[in-house]
């Protein structure tokens, strides 16, 4: 996978959450990972890369292919990705495995069975099995996210956005969703994923972009990012990230 912005730009009101952003990743990126401080355009460029968002300004690319930007161009386009964020998002009043086979009925024209059969299978898959008839409120944080992992996956998606998934998690139920999530890179699942959690990032990513105060500051391997970032400020926020850790 090969991602391109040009001078990409997003603006809510007078603040511009994507301030002219511009990079380019390696062609055979399979992971890519969007670090940077709070507020430094992640969540926004995540949406933009996946057709949540259309931006303002500039183009964008995947596979030499440009996204459209018409809001109708924009809905199809994002037809074909899964999104995890950290809010989990699942419908409370629907079991975890309903909550995978509505999408697939409704969205992506499946029967029942077949919704069912996929469902099913990601659940086993995701660690999930005797879980499959329980709703939101009866499955812990982990379980929750691995149902939206399982959710997002089903209907085989070009590629899986993760917006700080696991932010909302406490340290055991973190590793049970990070270890689902480099699982399906190894897999060779195309991922792209905003977050905080630098040590996994350096395990699973293939390129790092890493932005501050709505630009892109850095864009470079993850071998070359994690040895030996280009700007001050990507050293600094290195640094503080691993100081206590």
């Amino acid at each position: 996978m090969k991602l391109e912005t040009q001078a990409v730009t997003k603006r809510y009101g007078a603040h511009a959450a994507l301030d002219g952003a511009s990079f380019s990743t390696g062609d055979e990126a399979r992971v890519i990972a969007l670090l940077g401080p709070s507020g430094g355009g992640k969540s926004t460029l995540l949406r933009v890369l996946g057709s949540l968002l259309v931006p303002d300004e500039g183009s964008v690319k995947i596979d030499a292919r440009t996204l459209p930007h018409d809001e109708n161009g924009a809905l199809i386009e994002r037809r074909a990705n899964g999104f995890v964020f950290q809010g989990y998002n699942l419908f409370p009043h629907l079991t975890a495995l309903q909550n995978i086979t509505l999408p697939l009925r409704e969205v992506h024209g499946m029967s029942e069975t077949q919704a069912t059969q996929r469902a099913l299978e990601l659940l086993h898959r995701l660690g999930l099995e005797g879980h499959e008839h329980k709703r939101p409120s009866q499955l812990s944080g982990g379980q929750q996210q691995r149902s939206a992992i399982a959710r997002a996956l089903a209907p085989k998606p070009r590629l899986l956005l993760l917006d700080e998934p696991t932010s909302a998690l406490d340290p055991v139920m973190t590793g049970e969703v990070l270890d689902v999530i480099r699982e399906l890179a190894e897999a060779g699942q195309s991922i792209i994923l905003a977050t905080h959690e630098i040590s996994f990032a350096r395990k699973v990513a293939d390129w790092v972009v890493f932005l501050a105060a709505g630009k892109v500051q850095e864009s470079s391997s993850a071998s070359d990012f994690f040895t030996k970032p280009q700007t001050e400020l990507a050293q600094q926020y290195l640094e503080g990230l691993s100081k206590y850790r």
